[in-house]
């Protein structure tokens, strides 16, 4: 590759040539998996690129299709599996300056993907009392654009499902990577081609999303003795109707004594918890409803005094809860499962049994195809690869399904299915596969079986169709 040459081609255009700085936007959060550490420890790009404008970012992918230059984008890089990594160096394109919020109405939000979460749902407060139905636990660095390409749901999913459900993305446009891009304004079905695609079949520029009324959410940690009384408890506050949630989360022991440092002065050792926030006007609800449920609410932001130095309750779930374990003992690392309607209470008490001393049990319920349900993020106890397999296999093999976030491709994941719908807009976005190679097994591989048996969450257009 002509790096020389691309350079000259973009004048104009910022451009980041320290090494020390590549590297670290060549970077995310991989090392949370021993196996992704050890696979993609040595990636690093030839240049990192950050176009301001959409005319600029075109350009980009122009000169580096000239030039066959190899293209991941990135938001901020607080994606857990290698998605914005480039396998074949070349350049990262940054989108964090494509950060213009231009429209708010009523429902929603028209932005460019470089905006952060957190700034996206200030903004929305302020103009109109709205807020995202959903985000990650990493809002407050997460742009939207990454949240989309890489992500699947967090924050709200128990009201709003995920990003896989149809409404809960209005409309992308992206630019494809051709001779002469193309910019296309995707709706409807086929939002689907490019959502959790890591950006292999086109760079989005715009984004349009649902917007939710905003409230003063209320923090709320409720104990058990017991991770099966905090699960029924949890799985049936999720099924009350009209007591209004953004998060249920259950966090088996020894997790939160010991590694939620903040909050350990109003914990217990020994003790399983919940993670609740709740609407103002469905506090009281919550309250009667937790005393009904012989819970212990042993935190509430209403009466727990100074909250200086607290984090919010959503950067105690979803994958932080994986992070604050690591921080104390980086011995941890964690798995994605579906634990499926109606079985979940059955299922995640035989999961959490099962492995003892290697695993500690963590569920985010959700909504998932109109059910209440739940997803495991389970910690893990790394001893070997040999031994991870083994544990993914018996969840597999019990009826829990493993999103397996220590691959970075879109397909032994389990995220996304390619099939030849997928494919096919692949070859139209792409041509040369420039984009983000190495993330899709079906377009290196012609014999890659699309028809596997297995569960996906964002499953193929031909089969979602």
């Amino acid at each position: 590759m002509d790096m020389t040459a691309l350079i000259a081609d973009l004048d104009g255009i910022r451009i980041e040539e320290n090494d020390k700085i590549i590297q670290q936007k060549s970077r995310d959060f991989y090392w949370y998996s021993p196996v992704l550490k050890r696979q993609l420890d040595h990636v690093t790009a030839d240049l990192v690129v950050s176009p301001r404008t959409e005319a600029e970012l075109i350009h980009v992918l122009k000169a580096c299709y000239a030039r066959n230059v190899p293209v991941t984008p990135r938001g901020t890089g607080t994606g857990n599996y290698g998605q914005a990594m480039p396998l074949s160096g070349g350049v990262v394109l940054s989108l964090a300056d494509l950060n213009e919020i231009r429209q708010i109405s009523p429902g929603r939000v028209i932005c460019g993907p470089g905006v952060i979460c957190s700034d996206l749902d200030k903004a929305a407060r302020e103009a109109s009392g709205q807020e995202l139905r959903m985000h990650p636990s990493t809002a407050h660095t997460a742009t939207i654009g990454g949240f989309i390409a890489g992500g699947s749901g967090g924050v709200g999913s128990i009201s709003w499902g995920g990003l896989r459900d149809f409404g809960n993305i209005i409309r992308l446009r992206v630019v494809t990577m051709e001779a002469e891009p193309q910019v296309l304004e995707l709706t409807g079905e086929d939002l689907h081609k490019v959502t959790h695609a890591y950006g292999t079949n086109g760079i989005i520029t715009e984004v349009e999303m649902p917007l939710a009324p905003a409230y003063d959410w209320v923090d709320s940690i409720v104990g058990f003795d017991s991770f099966d009384e905090a699960t029924v408890y949890a799985n049936a506050l999720a099924r009350q109707d009209g007591i209004l949630t953004k998060l249920i989360s259950v966090v088996a022991a020894p997790c939160p004594f010991d590694y939620f440092k903040r909050h350990q002065k109003f914990l217990t050792e020994g003790q399983s918890v919940v993670l609740v926030m709740v609407a103002p006007h469905s506090h009281d609800a919550f309250k009667a409803f937790t005393a009904r449920h012989s819970g212990e609410i042993v935190f509430d932001a209403t009466t727990a005094g100074d909250l200086k130095g607290l984090p919010p309750m959503f950067e105690l779930a979803w994958n932080h809860t994986t992070l604050r374990a690591l921080r104390v003992d980086p011995a941890w690392t964690y798995l994605q499962t579906l634990y499926p309607f109606p079985n979940q209470l059955e299922l995640t008490s035989k999961m959490d049994r099962m492995f003892p001393g290697e695993l500690i049990s963590h569920l985010e319920f959700v909504r998932f195809d109109g059910d209440i349900t739940c997803f495991g993020l389970p910690l893990i106890r790394y001893s070997n690869e040999e031994r991870l397999d083994e544990i993914i296999d018996l969840h597999n093999a019990h009826g829990c399904p493993v999103f397996n976030p220590h691959r970075f491709t879109l397909e032994e994941g389990g995220m996304k299915q390619t099939d030849e719908i997928q494919l096919a807009f692949k070859r139209q976005a792409d041509p040369k596969g420039l984009l983000n190679p190495g993330k899709m097994i079906a377009w290196d591989d012609p014999d890659y079986d699309f028809q596997s048996g297995k569960v996906w969450l964002f499953k193929g257009l031909k089969q979602a169709s």
